[in-house]
């Protein structure tokens, strides 16, 4: 049996889940391994991910980019079972302004107590943090601690109802720091339909005061699915002249990617927001945001570029390939789509998530595998 991101299944129970498909007997073995104990885990005997690297749950890739280090899962030095996390996906990566990178993942999967009232055997979480000071990526990315709930586990930090067509989950897309707190955009999925095409009630943006260890929704950023809103259901966020610029999509796989900004310290004020229409900026009508890349894109992130002096921007595409593309100013023109992970090397991969501190000609991201459910750093060379 298998699960999608859209309508997903675990142990014969419907439930929401992340964004593509899951195979059952990988977080079903990887729950058998952790019940087992450290020798029963060893992954030179049992490998619970199938089309993996059998000694270090690595993919063996021949392109442009190489797989470093899991960074969740029960083949990842995180141990991240220890948080009850088992498999997760995304990975949305900022930095705190503090000296640690935030990473929020989404619908998450543990060990716990069957939760029918929550349509699931397993402990399911629509989203979780972890941080990480670690600026040596060449060996994987550390994490450090992560937000936990009473029974020691990361914890939800939104927590939603996980009911179809009501709120399935509630899944992070974009996450910035404004004067010492912490910005977090979420989708509220109300169903996730067919493959890559799921369907959205609204977004809006929750903050934190303590470093992301508790989160507050703030109702009066949210963007309805409807009309220009509609545009901004996902998001990516970058800091630059005193702005945040909100690169938004809508819900689900291959739509167009639309601008808007607003100065950092209005960040909470939709009336504040001003949107790229392909010549200038017009405020407070997100009906006047105009494509400004075209092709089709899903999950994305943008980053600026010390190395090349360029903007940066990473997702998958029709193809279900990882690619990059590049600008030299937020708002374009940018360039052509260049191949960074062609979906045949691993086509189970989708997301792509710029590390924060990946300013030189080596770029770091975060990739979901979804025969594992679990997230890869990857690493990929740039040429100017």
């Amino acid at each position: 049996m298998t699960k999608s991101h859209d309508g997903r299944r675990w142990g014969g129970v419907i439930v929401g889940a992340s964004k593509r498909l899951v195979q059952v007997s990988a977080i079903g073995a990887a729950a058998m391994l952790l019940l087992a104990g450290p020798a029963a885990a060893d992954p030179n005997t049992v490998n619970p991910i199938p089309g993996l690297n059998g000694t270090n749950g690595l993919p063996v890739l021949n392109g442009r980019s190489s797989a470093i280090a899991q960074a969740t899962g029960l083949l990842s030095p995180n141990r991240t079972q220890d948080a009850n996390v088992l498999g997760t996906d995304l990975g949305i990566m900022w930095d705190n302004g503090n000296g640690e990178v935030l990473t929020a993942f989404g619908d998450s999967a543990g060990l716990g107590v069957p939760n029918l009232l929550n349509g699931s055997l397993w402990s399911w979480r629509s989203n979780t943090l972890f941080r990480s000071a670690d600026r040596n990526l060449a060996d994987g990315m550390s994490f450090d601690s992560s937000p936990r709930d009473f029974l020691g586990q990361a914890k939800e930090l939104i927590p939603s109802p996980k009911i179809p067509y009501v709120e399935i989950s509630r899944i992070p897309t974009a996450g910035v720091a404004v004067d010492g707190v912490q910005y977090m955009s979420l989708m509220s999925v109300k169903n996730w339909g067919e493959p890559g095409q799921w369907e959205t009630n609204y977004s809006g943006l929750a903050f934190s005061t303590d470093n992301g260890e508790n989160w507050t929704v703030a109702p009066e950023t949210n963007r309805p699915a409807t009309a220009g809103n509609r545009n901004f259901q996902m998001s990516a966020f970058v800091k630059d002249g005193g702005f945040v610029y909100q690169y938004g999509t809508p819900p689900g796989r291959g739509g167009l990617v639309h601008l808007a900004r607003v100065p950092e310290k209005q960040i909470r004020d939709l009336g504040a927001y001003e949107y790229w229409n392909g010549h200038e900026w017009k405020k407070g009508d997100p009906n006047a945001a105009a494509p400004i890349v075209f092709g089709g894109v899903a999950e994305l992130s943008v980053q600026y570029n010390q190395f090349l002096g360029q903007y940066l921007m990473l997702t998958t595409d029709n193809f279900n390939s990882v690619v990059m593309r590049r600008s030299p100013s937020p708002t374009g023109p940018w360039g052509p789509p260049e191949v960074l992970l062609e979906a045949r090397e691993l086509p189970t991969a989708y997301g792509a998530y710029i590390h924060p501190w990946s300013t030189g000609p080596d770029l770091y991201f975060l990739t979901t595998v979804h025969s594992n459910y679990n997230v890869l750093l990857m690493r990929t060379t740039l040429h100017p």
